[in-house]
C-alpha cells in the first residue's frame, strides 16, 4: 500500500510517477466485506413478498434493521475505494484532469445503468423511474471523487460531511412544507407524506415516476446525507493510506464506529433514524456499524490473517486466496456486475412464462413452497437459491479474471 508520512498528507500533484509511488495494495478485507454486502443485498431483495423475518426487511418507516445497513455499507465502500483507485491511477502517471474525466464518464455510465435496471424491460415514459440505487451511487461517487481531486486534505472532508448532516436536519426541521406546515409543530419531522424530501420529489415528478408514489427512497434531497456516508468511506480510505500500523488503523476505525453509533442514538429522539429519508441520525448509526464491520474485516483478514495462506498474491482471482473467502470474492471483486445480474435476472424470470402460463419465478417459488410448506423458511430458501444462481452466473467472470470496471 502507498503510505504517507501523516494522515493529513496525501498526493496532491498533477502527475505522480511510478518511480516514486508504488501502486496501492488491494486489501482482501475490502473485497470480502463488499462481497458479503452484495450477497446479503440479493437475499433481502429477493424474498417472496414481504420478508417473513424482521431483520430481512427494511424498517417500515422510522427505525433500523440489518437490511437497512446494506446500502450505507456499500456506499461507504464506494468512498473508500475512490481513494485507493485514485492513488493507483496517480501512481501510473495520470493527471487530475484525466481522473476527473474518468470519474465523470463512470458516473454517467452508472446512472444510465441504473435507469436501465429500474425500468427493464418495458421503459414506458409515463412510468419510468429516474431515481434509484445506481443513480444515487453515481451522484455520490461523482461528488466525493471530485472533492478528493480538488483537495486531498482530510479536514475539508470532515467539514463537508458535517455540513451535509447538519444542513439536511436544518432543512427538514426548520423549513415549512407547503400544505402541511412546520415540522415538529404542525406535523412530525419525519411525517411520511409531509416531509420536505417527499414534497420536493412530488414537485419534480408525477406519482407514477416515484417508487412509493408519494415519495422515493432515493429522492433528490436525501442524497445530501448519502454524500456524507460516502465521505465517511473516503476518510476511512485516507486513514488506511497513512503510515500507521494495521492494528492501529483497525482500532481507530472501530473507535470511530462506536462514536458514530452513540451520535446516531443521541440524535434519534430529535431526528429519528429513517433509511427512506436517509436522516442524519441514520447516516451516523449506519456508518458506525459499517466502520465496525470494516475494522473487524481488516483486523481478522489483513492483520491476524485468519484463514489466509502464508504466501499469496494480490491478484483477487489467484488460487492462493483461501477457499474460506473465495465465495465472497466472486461478488466482492465484481460488485456492479453482481448487482446487475440480480436485478435484471429477477426481471427476466418474472417476465418469461412457461406453457403453464406461470412465470419461471412463480413456478420456482411454487416448487420451493411444496418442498418447504413453512412460508418463512420457504421464502428464505428461495432468496438463498436465487442468490446462488446469481453467484453461479458471476463465477465464470471471476475465474477468467474478467472484472466489470465501469
Amino acid at each position: 500500500m502507498t503510505q504517507d508520512p501523516d494522515f493529513s498528507r496525501t498526493v496532491d500533484s498533477d502527475v505522480v510517477r511510478t518511480s516514486t509511488i508504488k501502486k496501492p495494495e488491494r486489501l482482501l478485507s475490502l473485497d470480502v466485506l463488499r462481497g458479503l454486502t452484495i450477497a446479503f443485498m440479493i437475499i433481502v431483495n429477493s424474498q417472496m413478498g414481504p420478508a417473513p423475518f424482521f431483520e430481512l426487511s427494511h424498517a417500515a418507516w422510522n427505525g433500523f434493521t440489518a437490511t437497512d445497513l446494506v446500502f450505507p455499507t456499500f456506499l461507504l465502500l464506494v468512498g473508500l475505494s475512490t481513494v485507493l483507485s485514485t492513488a493507483a491511477r496517480l501512481a501510473k502517471g495520470a493527471t487530475r484532469r484525466e481522473l476527473f474525466l474518468h470519474t465523470l464518464r463512470r458516473a454517467v455510465v452508472l446512472f444510465v445503468a441504473g435507469f436501465v435496471v429500474n425500468n427493464f424491460p418495458f421503459f414506458h415514459l409515463h412510468t419510468v423511474r429516474y431515481y434509484g440505487v445506481l443513480p444515487r451511487i453515481a451522484i455520490c461517487y461523482l461528488v466525493v471523487a471530485t472533492i478528493y481531486l480538488i483537495s486531498p486534505s482530510w479536514k475539508n472532508k470532515v467539514a463537508i460531511a458535517v455540513a451535509c448532516l447538519a444542513g439536511y436536519w436544518i432543512l427538514l426541521r426548520f423549513v415549512a412544507v407547503p400544505g402541511f406546515g412546520m415540522p415538529t409543530h404542525d406535523l412530525p419531522i419525519n411525517d411520511p407524506t409531509g416531509n420536505l424530501t417527499a414534497y420536493i420529489d412530488r414537485k419534480l415528478f408525477s406519482p407514477s415516476h416515484l417508487y412509493e408514489r408519494v415519495r422515493d427512497p432515493e429522492g433528490l434531497l436525501s442524497t445530501i446525507p448519502a454524500i456524507a456516508t460516502a465521505l465517511f468511506g473516503l476518510l476511512a480510505g485516507l486513514w488506511l493510506r497513512s503510515t500507521r500500523s494495521t492494528g492501529r488503523k483497525a482500532a481507530m476505525l472501530a473507535v470511530t464506529g462506536i462514536l458514530f453509533l452513540a451520535a446516531g442514538l443521541a440524535w434519534h429522539p430529535f431526528f429519528p433514524m429513517n433509511k427512506k429519508l436517509w436522516t442524519s441520525s441514520f447516516a451516523l448509526f449506519a456508518g458506525g456499524w459499517s466502520l465496525l464491520l470494516l475494522a473487524a474485516a481488516i483486523y481478522f483478514i489483513d492483520l491476524v490473517r485468519v484463514g489466509r495462506a502464508a504466501a499469496e498474491s494480490n491478484d483477487p482471482a489467484s488460487p492462493l486466496h483461501p477457499a474460506l473467502y473465495r465465495p465472497l470474492l466472486v461478488f466482492g471483486t465484481n460488485a456492479i456486475l453482481a448487482y446487475l445480474v440480480s436485478e435484471l435476472g429477477d426481471s427476466v424470470i418474472s417476465q418469461i412464462h412457461l406453457p403453464s402460463g406461470l412465470s419461471i419465478k412463480a413456478v420456482w417459488m411454487r416448487e420451493i413452497v411444496h418442498l418447504v410448506p413453512n412460508l418463512q423458511w420457504s421464502s428464505l430458501l428461495y432468496s438463498l437459491s436465487f442468490m446462488l444462481l446469481c453467484w453461479l452466473i458471476v463465477l465464470p467472470f471471476y475465474r477468467k479474471r474478467i472484472f466489470l470496471r465501469i
